[in-house]
């Protein structure tokens, strides 16, 4: 018996450990690919913080201009023109630079959040059904939505207010060493140094407060998505009240963390107003002192106050600016630990595109395991020849629908391998591989869109007279044209206005646009009555004619004239021929034969009405 190489059913998320700085390193090169927008943007920066010191040293010119002499107090004052035409000049400076850096540095920013969300939506449909079956849709959905907005956040908080500030606060120390006492760059350099060490660790120990906000904002949304989704099973059992509580258990617990987070950000007002107090009086101190000793000006005086007035406000956001980043931060480490979600099925890195020449499928010794300790499929070896129909029965649980899963490779297996002529699907790319098969699932699930729409995703390229033509075939056209709106009918979430024999019939619809050269049959009639049974499995049986066929059954009969029957029970092939074969054995296959013919068949109820109630 021939064996392949086996590989683990669960290979680890690689969720990866990330921190602030390896957060920005992954942030980074999404923005350096506009590099001269950002270097443009960074010198407008520091053009208008340069326009911006040069306000406060006109003003002491002016002031200095203004101030009568000493020795001859009935001096003539002139009007100093020339310096308040460049005080007006630095002024409008400042805000020109500032504007045209944000109009610059706009396409930065929007793109990077574009192509970050493009990106993570990608990723997201690459991942294995696995991923997705585990996944909690509202909380991963408010992950999506905070990371996105905290990458303008960031960016905004960084470029517009802390590189500014930073740049502002070296221009005045700088200017304070080269023309005053010591004492005024000392003070100043000793103040923002308390005042930055004491909101970061304040703010660090706050930032916990809003990670368990996060987690619990994320975990209160996924149960109320999950309640509004599953709305008829909560109305079904009366349960209104209990999902309600449900939802406030959540609602409470955020609500304390929240608490927590709002008060403790007095304390951390309290502590910067007292800094930026202590400040200023001693550097005002300092300037007074100095102009009674005649060792300054009153300009000096006026410089020196501007400096602090123009430096401690920016500062006095500081703590809220640092808050806002670590929270932005924070938000984008959810979203890119997506992006580091483990691709459990890839593309190999020399995948080639499947070439179907005949459409022949082989399951060569497969054996699988959604989890480790409970294997599905054993050693299941079959093949089906080109254009012919392979049938699949057992009862529920014995791995039927597996196989479709594993041949639209969702997938990889353990153990074997499975090839469309000669081709290890394992070394075709996924998307060559699932433009050729065609499926019509037995649970259908619909896009909230039109029946237009979700008939036209089977070929988003069709024109309206091939997606009339598919809904025909699948004898739906009849009954969409009875409808006020025709195709143009909104179908509700997850298609919840159409009964299940509707939605299976946009299924085959969809799949008959399709045009794939192999076909697979879940179930696809089990939500039908047994005329319209009827009528779609002669149309079904004339679509699968010249197709390679795998055909999931539970009724029997629709099965009786399949090329090959392969009866599995717990994950085994224990029987495989033709109807009559098996009939003639007279083994599991003809017991299940008799014990469908034996059953009184009761009429189902015609599929064929539109809950039209919402769409009134």
């Amino acid at each position: 018996m021939r064996r392949y190489p086996v590989s683990s059913p669960e290979p680890p998320a690689n969720e990866g450990t990330r921190n602030d700085w390896g957060t920005l390193k992954t942030l980074v090169p999404y923005l350096w690919a506009y590099k001269w927008r950002v270097l443009l943007a960074l010198t407008f920066l520091i053009g208008a913080k340069l326009a911006n010191v040069g306000v406060p040293l006109v003003l002491k010119q002016l002031v200095d201009s203004l101030t009568l002499s000493p020795q001859n107090p009935q001096a003539a004052l002139a009007l100093p023109v020339g310096i308040l035409i460049l005080y007006g000049f630095l002024r409008l400076s400042t805000t020109m630079f500032t504007e045209l850096r944000e109009f610059v540095f706009a396409k930065v920013t929007q793109s990077a959040v574009r192509t970050i969300a493009l990106q993570v939506f990608r990723h997201l449909h690459s991942l294995s059904l696995r991923f997705h079956l585990n996944r909690q849709t509202g909380g991963m959905t408010r992950d999506i939505e905070r990371g996105s907005r905290g990458i303008s956040s960031l960016v905004s908080y960084t470029l517009y207010s802390i590189l500014p500030t930073i740049v502002e606060v070296t221009l005045v120390i700088g200017y304070l060493v080269l023309h005053y006492d010591i004492w005024f760059a000392g003070i100043t350099i000793a103040a923002l140094a308390i005042y930055v060490l004491y909101t970061v660790v304040v703010t660090e120990w706050r930032t916990n407060f809003r990670r368990t906000m996060n987690e619990l904002d994320s975990k209160a949304n996924t149960r109320a998505i999950d309640s509004l989704i599953n709305y008829e099973t909560v109305k079904y059992f009366g349960n209104e009240d209990y999902e309600a509580r449900r939802y406030d258990r959540s609602m409470r617990s955020w609500e304390a963390a929240a608490v927590k987070s709002q008060t403790s950000l007095s304390l951390l007002n309290t502590g910067q107003s007292a800094i930026i107090a202590v400040a200023v009086t001693l550097i005002m101190w300092r300037a007074t002192k100095g102009v009674i000793d005649g060792t300054m000006s009153l300009g000096d005086l006026v410089l020196v106050n501007a400096f602090m007035i123009q430096l401690y406000i920016p500062l006095n956001f500081l703590g809220v600016l640092y808050r806002e980043i670590k929270q932005s931060l924070a938000d984008m480490e959810r979203l890119f630990k997506l992006l580091d979600q483990h691709r459990e099925v890839a593309d190999a890195p020399d995948a080639k595109p499947l070439v179907v020449s005949g459409g022949e499928v082989r399951f060569e010794h497969v054996d699988f395991s959604y989890e480790a300790k409970r294997q599905i499929l054993f050693d299941v070896d079959f093949t089906i020849r080109p254009g012919t129909t392979t049938a699949v029965v057992g009862h529920s649980g014995s791995g039927k629908s597996t196989l479709s899963r594993l041949l639209f490779r969702f997938y990889d297996v353990q153990s074997g391998r499975i090839a469309i002529d000669g081709q290890d699907i394992r070394k075709v790319t996924q998307e060559s591989l699932r433009r050729t098969i065609g499926i019509v699932p037995q649970d259908t699930v619909l896009f909230n869109d039109t029946i237009e729409y979700n008939i036209a995703y089977g070929n988003p390229q069709a024109s309206r007279e091939e997606i009339i033509a598919a809904a025909r075939a699948a004898y739906i056209h009849d009954f969409i044209e009875s409808l006020p709106d025709g195709y143009a009918t909104m179908v509700g979430e997850r298609g919840l206005k159409l009964s299940g024999g509707e939605k299976q019939r946009v299924a085959i619809a969809r799949t008959l646009l399709k045009d794939p050269a192999i076909l697979i049959f879940d179930e696809a009639t089990s939500a039908l009555d047994s005329r319209a049974e009827q009528a779609i499995q002669a149309q079904l049986k004339e679509i699968a004619r010249d197709r390679t066929t795998l055909v999931i059954a539970h009724r029997l009969s629709t099965i009786a004239d399949a090329a090959q029957i392969l009866v599995l029970d717990h994950g085994r092939i224990i029987e495989r021929g033709t109807h009559a074969e098996l009939i003639a054995r007279d083994g599991a296959y003809a017991q299940m034969w008799a014990r469908q013919q034996a059953r009184q068949e009761v009429p189902a109820s015609p599929g064929g009405d539109l809950d039209m109630e919402s769409a009134a």
